[in-house]
């Protein structure tokens, strides 16, 4: 194993935080500017994450084991417990679009990023609703 993942034989759980740390970077949130044009543009996201870690050592009583006792197995006959060590981590990130500014020589503007997922979805919501008081106005109607 290599330094940054263990010490003295032993997983380092922080190596996964400080792996987080540098995903979650300013870079991610103000991506990588560039200039058409003579206008300079800087795209924008929203940048949300979390990680989490883990480590844990125990040492077994005499007698533990996955056979039943009695059995005649050399783990039901041994007075030797089990030791053992585990560990792990993760993180997510969840990065989204939010627009881009612009600079020119108008000054600077902000044009937010259309987000046709929501777009659609809202349509849908207006469509049910409309045709669910479409349909009480005709049967109060008919009445």
């Amino acid at each position: 194993m290599s330094n940054d993942a263990s010490t003295a034989g032993r997983p380092d759980p922080t190596f996964v935080t400080r792996a987080a740390n540098d995903a979650f970077s300013v870079r991610k949130v103000f991506g990588e500017a560039y200039e058409r044009d003579g206008t300079l543009v800087v795209p924008v996201a929203k940048v949300w994450g979390g990680t989490g870690t883990g480590y844990g050592y125990g040492v077994g009583s005499p007698g533990d084991g996955a056979q039943a006792p009695g059995d005649g197995s050399p783990a039901a006959t041994s007075d030797a417990g089990g030791e053992g060590a585990g560990g792990g981590g993760g993180y997510g990130m969840s990065v989204r679009p939010l627009g881009v500014y612009v600079v020119g020589p108008e000054g600077a503007r902000w044009h937010p990023a259309l987000d046709l997922n929501k777009v659609i979805l809202g349509g849908q919501a207006v469509a049910v609703v409309l045709a669910l008081v479409g349909g009480w106005v005709l049967g109060r109607r008919h009445r």
